[in-house]
């Protein structure tokens, strides 16, 4: 089962006004969804960027995580655990859809993202 699409990179940021502004200001990105001092998600040239706070950030990532949106979640999942990957969270967004957190074989922290069906 392949990957859709690069769907977002994020970092972590312990001021999220100061970053806001970074990116907002010197940068020039939009804002395309906010959600508090919890996370800001900005269109990067049509691929998703986005800054959240501590924690919204998977325990034990250091620099950015990225996050690749597939189709079917519970296949992947079966596929990484069979491959020996390390899978070290599984998260439930609600209306946003769900997230695993895994380890590459260079101990880079990456994301899988379904989104929730719509019906």
């Amino acid at each position: 089962m392949a990957v859709k699409k690069l769907q977002n990179v994020y970092v972590s940021t312990s001021n999220i006004e100061a970053s806001r502004h970074f990116y907002e200001h010197v940068l020039s990105l939009t804002p395309k969804f906010a959600d508090g001092e919890r996370w800001v998600q900005y269109d990067a040239g049509g691929v998703n960027f986005a800054i959240c706070s501590p924690a919204e950030f998977p325990e034990g990532a250091a620099g950015a995580v990225v996050v690749f949106e597939v189709s079917d979640l519970e296949a992947r999942q079966e596929e990484l655990a069979a491959a020996g990957i390390r899978i070290v969270a599984a998260r439930d967004m609600g209306d946003h859809g769900r997230t695993v957190t895994v380890i590459d074989p260079s101990g880079n922290y990456l994301q899988l993202f379904q989104r929730l069906a719509v019906s």
